[in-house]
């Protein structure tokens, strides 16, 4: 059977996902039963209703029956969220399809391949350059799981240039998954999150900036570091002798490196195209109002030409083209589920009278913290779902609306409370023995769970620092527009 294109969804990371979704239904559903109903007053600031804090009110218990609790994920659709919830839905499929596209037709490849043409000669230049490619590609674009396939080429170029696997995976999965978590305009976890927010779409870029940088200043440290350890004495490597029979096999997959198909130049320069345009659309959407009520489907669409039509050039061919758009739907298709099961948590919980109750007992706690201590608190609880949730889109639904009231409530901002939610949502990708994209990518190697962690502990304490430092400016800064 041929290799299906883009992200693909482990059947064992699905039903893990379904049945941790389903008992928080059930959950959602019980407790409509038992906790009293209640009701703030909603005011109107703006253009946004937020929670009046001192409005809160038992109710009487509105009629729920049991059986309303199963068909949740469809009645879903129905409420004052399914537009919102059915644009993010039809967004993700485009963008994986999108990128199945050019996965299956080279044209990731042939991009590295021209970045290591370029910089070959300097290999510490070579080594930052790619590790900001793959920081760049998570962070802007919300690339992650589509970086697999790529993943024994980095191995490859890590051996030709004399380094180890583990620095292959490092410039690689690590570096996407840096960028994807200190995310600027990444589509499925700020695009999502501030969607749920209510905020500009893509709004805080003078912020996020700043911290995808810090990140990468990190990441190169730590890299330039071990590799020059390498270098020193290649048996420092924790994988000095598992990486010898390893170089044996990768030596074929290097040559893949090896650029000259002249009809990846326009495809390339198509799909270029598209980028600048996204990025337009990007820019124009917090100053031009009619760009911003469309700004995320019209991103899909330009994303989704963008990928069609630099297949369609790379002489792929229209078969193979359909194919890969196909796998890459399929391959995305079963987050679907997650989400509007996800989202039916909340809607239980709110058709069940009892999400005021909950918001007024929460915040009690929340009183009782300051603006900073609330936002690491939000953090925290990120970090821990992630270990039972790897669907960034799927956690947002499920999060973000339990959060952002109580954000209002203890005077944190949405635009803070999103960047808590994506920090705690992407750096504990590469930490979490759950994560089916770092258990495939260790797969691809000589390397164990256990040397992985061991290897990446250090970088996590001072990512663990510095998100905390940039959630304490944005505090203090009242990190905005609100």
């Amino acid at each position: 059977m041929a290799e299906r294109a883009g992200a693909q969804i482990s059947k064992k990371a699905f039903i893990q996902s379904i049945v941790i979704l389903a008992v928080l239904m059930l959950l959602a559903g019980v407790l409509t039963l038992v906790v009293p109903a209640g009701r703030y007053a909603r005011v109107m600031q703006g253009n946004r209703e937020i929670i009046d804090p001192q409005s809160y009110q038992q109710v009487a218990h509105p009629d729920y029956p049991v059986w309303r609790w199963l068909v949740a994920p469809i009645e879903v659709i129905g409420s004052p969220d399914g537009v919102t919830i059915v644009t993010i839905i039809v967004f993700l499929l485009m963008v994986g399809s999108a990128f199945a596209v050019l996965d299956k037709s080279g044209i990731l490849r042939e991009g590295l391949g021209r970045i290591v043409h370029r910089f070959g000669h300097r290999r510490y230049l070579l080594l930052v350059v790619i590790s900001f490619f793959f920081m760049a590609m998570g962070a802007f674009f919300g690339i992650f799981e589509e970086v697999v396939p790529l993943v024994p080429l980095m191995i490859a170029l890590a051996y030709v240039l004399g380094w180890d696997s583990l620095v292959g995976l490092g410039m690689s999965i690590l570096a996407t998954n840096m960028g994807f978590s200190a995310a600027v305009t990444n589509p499925f976890t700020i695009g999502v999150a501030q969607q749920l927010a209510g905020l500009p779409l893509f709004s805080g870029v003078e912020l996020r900036t700043p911290i995808f940088l810090a990140m990468y200043v990190l990441l190169a440290i730590f890299l330039l570091r071990y590799a020059r350890a390498v270098d020193r004495d290649p048996q420092t490597s924790p994988v000095f002798a598992l990486d010898q029979v390893e170089r044996v096999r990768f030596s074929d997959t290097a040559q893949a490196f090896e650029t000259g198909k002249a009809s990846l130049g326009a495809a390339v320069a198509w799909f270029g195209v598209s980028v600048v345009l996204i990025l337009l659309v990007l820019v124009a959407a917090p100053f031009v109002p009619a760009v911003a009520g469309f700004s995320l489907p019209l991103v899909g669409v330009l994303f989704l030409i963008g990928g069609i039509g630099a297949g369609l050039l790379s002489g792929a061919g229209g078969r193979t083209v359909l194919r890969a758009a196909r796998d890459g739907v399929t391959g995305i298709a079963p987050s679907v589920p997650l989400i509007l099961m996800a989202v039916s948590v909340k809607y239980i919980v709110v058709q069940g009278g009892i999400m005021d109750t909950l918001l007024h007992g929460t915040s009690q706690a929340f009183a009782q913290a300051s603006p900073f201590t609330a936002t690491l608190m939000m953090y925290v609880l990120a970090l821990l779902i992630e270990f039972f949730i790897g669907s960034g889109s799927a956690k947002a639904f499920l999060l973000m609306p339990i959060v952002l009231p109580l954000a209002d409530l203890v005077g944190v901002t949405r635009q803070v409370t999103v960047t808590a939610y994506c920090f705690g949502d992407g750096f504990s990708n590469l930490v979490y023995p759950t994560n089916p994209v770092l258990l495939i990518s260790l797969g691809l190697t000589v390397v164990s769970y256990p040397k992985w962690l061991k290897w990446s502990l250090k970088l996590w304490f001072w990512v663990v620092l510095v998100t905390v430092a940039f959630l304490a400016l944005a505090v203090a800064i009242r990190f905005g527009p609100f």
